[in-house]
């Protein structure tokens, strides 16, 4: 059982002790943190919260005791019940809110849970900030409101429309010619959120919709993260149904991955380069990813005249070099797409109708689009953390090892090699060093992640 407080949010497995897991009063500890962090950071006499989640069998438990506490400090809140996190992001502007809490722990399977913390942009909080409201939950330094000052609810179910509108009135996204393709798409929502907006979005779109596993139960069928291995069901029924593609999202709607229509993962890490090569096609600019991506996205980003940049793991670390850069697209190789021309953070409703704009523009099947572009294959595997592993110690040594190679060190040790590139680093979402690699064929980045992890096996002396 793990309680995880990162540039993620807390995230934490259900039931247990409080203090090692996400139990009701750790929920409650980190929600009136956060709220009594906002009320420091402004001179407002009333503030807004916008709350949203997604379908995980916790997920209506925590809501109800954070939106308590919120309300017991005196801070009113928007309840979207179930939705996106990009829902949630577009939402905090557009109420004017104050900040805004997903509850979801994306990719995590359904024993976990999180609260992932926005400002008052939709945008998730810096480093600082995260560091900030740890502190206070640390010391538990709460005032709570009297009676007559209490928060109130206000239930508003009406944003996961106005996200599809907002998406469908982006300049680059076509309905018109998406409707003429006459797609036909199978959609795997992991029996969550996306389960019910994807579909709306693409019957929106004039989008024939097979649903598999679109029941909104919090009962994954399979682990949520959206990689090859958890996906043969889908990969088959796309066969079967003679689709034009297969679309993936993670529980909370911000990670997007494509079925090709011969049943073959499209490679999640080619999402971003797909959106980003038909975006930089209509509008020059640069990109940003972090740097566990694929280099595919630097060499579409130069072939249209721009400039990529990589930063450290985290979408706050992604959308900070975006607005240092002025990238117009950018996100991360998880299938995690931002364009700043709908907001700074991760959206799958984005992403496809981009591709899907893209793909009806060409005229040619997701195969085909997906031969177009440089081949690279990423290898991510993972060694889980006891309490025995020093990962500082295990990362330098790494370091020092290979110190003639061109290393970064700003999130872990990224090795650069001519050829292949590897990336060591503590996971903020899970109790695991993580280990990528990206090579010209899967059976060398494989290879090479396999000789990592038994020179760091050996390293830890395990």
């Amino acid at each position: 059982m793990t309680l995880i407080k990162s540039i993620s949010g807390i995230r934490g497995t259900i039931g247990g002790s409080s203090g090692e897991n996400l139990t009701p009063l750790d929920a409650v500890k980190f929600a009136s943190a956060y709220g009594t962090w906002l009320k420091s950071q402004s001179d407002k006499k009333e503030l807004t919260v916008v709350i949203g989640r997604d379908a995980r069998i916790s997920g209506e438990m925590i809501q109800n005791l954070v939106s308590s506490s919120l309300i017991g400090l005196g801070i009113n809140v928007i309840d979207l019940g179930l939705s996106t996190t990009p829902t949630v992001e577009i939402a905090v502007p557009l109420e004017k809110a104050d900040g805004g809490i997903i509850l979801t722990a994306s990719h995590n399977p359904k024993q976990w849970n999180a609260l992932k913390l926005l400002n008052n942009k939709g945008e998730f909080l810096s480093g600082d900030d995260g560091k900030e409201i740890l502190e206070i939950a640390e010391a538990e330094d709460f005032n709570f409101a009297e009676v007559d000052d209490l928060g109130e609810i206000i239930v508003n179910d009406s944003y996961v429309d106005i996200h599809i509108d907002e998406v469908l009135d982006l300049p680059l996204v076509d309905a018109e010619k998406i409707k003429a393709a006459k797609f036909k798409v199978v959609v795997d929502g992991v029996n969550s959120s996306g389960g019910v907006v994807i579909p709306k979005l693409l019957k929106e779109l004039g989008v024939e919709v097979v649903e598999l596993y679109c029941e909104p139960n919090g009962h994954f069928p399979h682990n949520p993260e959206p990689l090859k291995e958890h996906l043969t069901d889908i990969c088959e029924l796309v066969v079967k149904e003679k689709a034009d593609l297969g679309i993936v999202v993670d529980p909370d709607v911000d990670r997007l991955a494509f079925i090709s229509n011969d049943g073959e993962m499209f490679g999640e890490e080619y999402t971003l380069v797909a959106c980003a090569d038909y975006v930089l096609g209509k509008t020059k600019g640069n990109t940003v990813s972090n740097m566990s991506s694929s280099r595919a996205l630097r060499d579409i980003t130069e072939k249209h005249g721009g400039t990529y940049e990589a930063s450290a793991v985290g979408e706050v670390n992604v959308v900070t070099l975006m607005k240092n850069n002025n990238a117009i697209i950018g996100g991360e190789g998880n299938g995690g797409i931002i364009y700043p021309e709908s907001h700074y953070g991760r959206d799958a409703l984005v992403g496809v109708a981009l591709f899907l704009t893209h793909l009806a523009e060409k005229g040619i099947s997701v195969k085909e689009l997906r031969a177009s572009y440089p081949s690279y294959f990423m290898s991510k595997k993972k060694i889980a953390l006891t309490p025995e592993l020093d990962v500082d110690v295990i990362l330098e040594t790494m370091e020092k090892r290979y110190s003639e190679e061109n290393i970064t060190t700003v999130d872990g040790v990224k090795i650069d090699f001519p050829e292949n590139w590897v990336h060591l680093r503590k996971s903020n979402t899970e109790p695991i060093i993580r280990i990528y690699t990206e090579a010209k064929s899967q059976q060398e980045a494989d290879t090479l992640a396999d000789k990592f992890i038994a020179e760091i096996s050996d390293v830890a002396g395990l």
